[in-house]
């Protein structure tokens, strides 16, 4: 697993899916033991997914509609205390992907929106 990890929403993921795999020949696995619609990407230098839109998107010209990043990082539980206590909003809270890593996701200061990750082959 690399030290970064990208995602895509996408609110139609099977077209969405198609655009990445003609366009940059990106593989996609559907991930089935999650709590959510999720493929994981695998291409030439890239870790990353895609999943179902968990809310609308934002309306054009409304500011940027990106992907989401995940930072690896020792200690998920540290962090995220130290992420809430300085101000972050927990958004999804820590779950495992299975033989993989706990993930989570927070809102920084600004509303952006970031994952952490800590690789662990034994989360279930």
């Amino acid at each position: 697993m690399s030290n970064i990890y990208f995602e895509i929403q996408a609110t139609e993921p099977i077209r969405a899916i198609s655009f990445y795999e003609k366009a940059l020949g990106w593989k996609f696995t559907k991930m089935d033991m999650l709590p959510i619609d999720y493929w994981r990407i695998e291409g030439s230098n890239l870790s990353g997914g895609l999943m179902q839109s968990p809310a609308p998107l934002p309306p054009l010209e409304c500011g940027t509609n990106a992907f989401v990043c995940s930072f690896e990082v020792s200690d998920f539980d540290k962090v995220a205390e130290v992420i809430k206590a300085e101000g972050g909003q927990v958004a999804l809270p820590k779950f495992a992907v299975p033989g993989i890593c706990w993930q989570g996701y927070f809102v920084d200061t600004e509303n952006n929106t970031f994952g952490i990750f800590q690789p662990d082959e034994s989360a279930k």
